[in-house]
């Protein structure tokens, strides 16, 4: 396997709860990142906005133990199932996916 990383050097990588399989998160990983989750277990991102390394959980407790990674068709995205410990989502909630789009109405639905 070899993973198709853009051209910042980065793979989108989604954390999703492996008991429930509630998607609660997107974030970028850069190899650095993908090894050290690979290598600990604990999620590891690439912070866009501070150009570094974080491991979710590192400040907030809220820590993210990976159980499977998991790769899409084309090999540029990544599938983190995760036993989430307390929030995923820097506001609090569980999933940073608590909000809905209120003027959607699917005619078929």
């Amino acid at each position: 396997m070899e993973l198709k990383f853009n051209e910042q050097g980065l793979i989108p990588a989604i954390a999703q709860d492996c008991k429930t399989k509630e998607v609660l998160m997107l974030a970028y990983m850069n190899q650095e990142a993908f090894d050290l989750t690979v290598k600990t277990g604990k999620a590891t991102y690439f912070s866009r906005s501070r150009q570094s390394l974080w491991v979710k959980g590192e400040t907030s407790g809220h820590f993210q133990y990976v159980k499977e990674i998991r790769y899409d068709c084309d090999c540029d995205t990544v599938l983190l199932l995760i036993e989430q410990v307390g929030a995923a989502c820097h506001t609090g909630n569980y999933s940073c996916f608590y909000r809905k789009v209120e003027s959607f109405k699917p005619e078929n639905n």
